[in-house]
């Protein structure tokens, strides 16, 4: 089975848990049967490898996810990036031109599925079929997953087939209703659209031509930027007359607020925290500060470096509408992990600052790097490390101070697991003001 599981999201719907560095599919809050936790990414990838362990995983991404993606899933899974923000087609198109680059013959069949709903091993079951349907001489162009709703929802766009057999042709797509058109759709045997669709290689790359002018993985992926914004329902379906559905009636949850994330949670308090007398309430807490919560019911109660939510569940979904842009507080790498503790914007000021404490893994090192437009300031709190700049390596410790001014080539390795508070000082503060090199360690 080839799969293509999207990873995208701005992490607005689960603030401050998660934000656009920091996605809600690597947050590692379910628990495996060893007592180890696992995000959603992982489970993902490991039920799919249970199921059909020969399994071609793709993850369609951007590149500030490439770090998290590594880390929780190894080296050898296989990443489309996108260079830009396109939409779902031009998402999907590079990532089935990527897999034609890597020897996928075009008339294998390819499944697409988000990568972070909460499922059980029926719906991978229900992806082999997908799969299967698609690989037939005879197949419909698209092959879609219809989920039984459980209940009417505004939340999903619906799909109507022409029969109550598993397998059906498509009769019509239905917009995201309110409750009462939902109720009647469900009536008439509508099934909810999870996203989830199978194709033959060979279908989306011709359609890519068309848009596009061109199915080649390098010229796409050169292009991106200037690609049109375009959905996999607009360019694709809904022009489609040739499409099947298949019915899936198992557990299936859509974690994208915080009202359906906490269903799927073990624990009730997570972190330095204390809840008394409250039902049906979540809490989390990241910070070093103690919480209390006392007597509250139905609400989540969260608490990181990104900010401060307390709400009530039923209220969550509309969290999006409030959450504006800003700099990711917290990150992790491949490297570690960073929080920022302090930052200090000013209008046309050479003397902006900020302040991260980094954490690295012992064996693991940051990139030997250089920056234009800000000094470096790195104080060693605790640990040992290799501190390389412009070429010269000398050990660092605890207490130790080096400055790093503009234009410096410098990386860290940790010896052991190394803290170090980072102050950035210049007139622009952005992670693109950063130039690699390469560097053997041994």
């Amino acid at each position: 089975m080839n799969i293509i599981l999207l990873s995208g999201g701005s992490g607005k719907r689960l603030w401050p848990l998660s934000n656009e560095v920091r996605s809600k599919q690597f947050l590692k809050i379910f628990r495996r049967a060893d007592g180890s936790k696992e995000s959603m990414a992982q489970r993902m990838h490991r039920m799919i490898k249970e199921t059909d362990p020969s399994a071609t995983i793709t993850i369609a991404t951007s590149a500030n996810q490439i770090p998290q993606i590594k880390n929780q899933l190894g080296e050898s899974v296989g990443i489309s990036i996108e260079p830009d923000r396109r939409d779902t087609f031009p998402a999907i198109a590079l990532a089935v031109s990527y897999l034609k680059s890597q020897g996928v013959d075009e008339n294998e069949p390819v499944v697409v599925c988000p990568v972070d709903p909460y499922v059980e091993s029926d719906y991978f079951e229900c992806l082999m079929r997908l799969s299967e349907e698609a690989a037939k001489p005879d197949a419909a162009n698209l092959t879609l997953m219809g989920i039984e709703p459980t209940y009417p929802s505004e939340k999903y766009g619906y799909i109507m087939p022409k029969d109550d057999n598993e397998v059906s042709e498509v009769d019509s797509f239905k917009e995201k209703p309110d409750w009462r058109t939902a109720a009647k759709y469900i009536e008439q045997g509508a099934l909810w659209n999870g996203g989830v669709f199978a194709f033959k290689l060979c279908y989306v790359l011709n359609i890519a031509k068309e848009l596009f002018g061109t199915d080649d993985y390098s010229t796409l992926y050169a292009k991106y930027s200037e690609l049109p914004k375009i959905s996999f329902d607009y360019a694709v379906v809904e022009k489609e007359s040739s499409i099947k559905v298949v019915r899936f009636a198992g557990s299936w949850k859509d974690m994208g607020t915080w009202n359906t994330l906490s269903e799927a949670m073990d624990e009730d308090v997570t972190g330095n925290a204390v809840a008394d007398g409250c039902e049906n309430t979540h809490i989390m807490n990241e910070l070093g500060l103690p919480m209390i919560v006392l007597g509250i019911s139905n609400c989540v109660v969260a608490a990181t470096p990104d900010g401060i939510l307390v709400s009530d569940k039923d209220a969550s979904p509309r969290l999006k509408d409030f959450v504006g842009a800003q700099r990711p507080m917290y990150e992790r790498r491949g490297w570690g992990e960073y929080k920022v503790l302090d930052y200090k914007l000013h209008d046309n000021s050479s003397t902006n600052s900020l302040v991260k404490e980094l954490i690295l893994t012992p064996g693991q090192n940051i990139s030997y790097q250089r920056h234009r437009r800000r000094t470096e300031v790195w104080t060693f709190t605790e640990g040992e490390g290799e501190l390389l700049t412009d070429d010269k390596i000398r050990k660092v410790t605890r207490g130790d101070v080096a400055v790093i001014p503009a234009g410096m080539k410098h990386a860290i390795k940790a010896i052991t697991e190394l803290h170090i508070v980072e102050v950035q000082i210049g007139d622009e503060l952005i992670e693109e003001d950063i130039e690699r090199f390469e560097w053997n360690w041994e």
